[in-house]
């Protein structure tokens, strides 16, 4: 009986010093078009990413000047969900506005 107890001890052991890895973490980038409105962009940016109007406006200003910015940083489903939903909106009000994810290598 006590042999089990030696192995599950060893095993506990052994995966208690293995090392936990952290979910990966992506940004969510915002791309300057021709056609998408300063408007649209900062209406985006305070409804899919819970920005305040000035720092919607900051944003949206670094994209149209810089040609992109990053939105924000989080998991890859909040991440692909957010960029899905801001493509889906654009689409739906005629706007080509680009929003990709790309993950944060530390």
């Amino acid at each position: 009986m006590e042999k089990h107890f030696e192995e599950f001890n060893s095993d506990i052991l052994s995966i208690q010093q293995e090392e936990i890895k952290e979910p990966g973490k992506y940004q969510v980038i915002l791309f300057n078009d021709d056609f998408t409105t300063k408007d649209f962009v900062v209406e985006i940016l305070e409804k899919f990413f819970h920005k305040s109007l000035e720092e919607s406006v900051v944003i949206m200003e670094t994209v149209h000047k810089k040609g992109s910015a990053v939105v924000g940083e989080y998991s890859y489903d909040i991440a692909l969900t957010r960029v899905n939903i801001v493509i889906k909106c654009a689409r739906a009000n005629g706007f080509p506005l680009r929003c990709e994810l790309k993950e944060i290598y530390e």
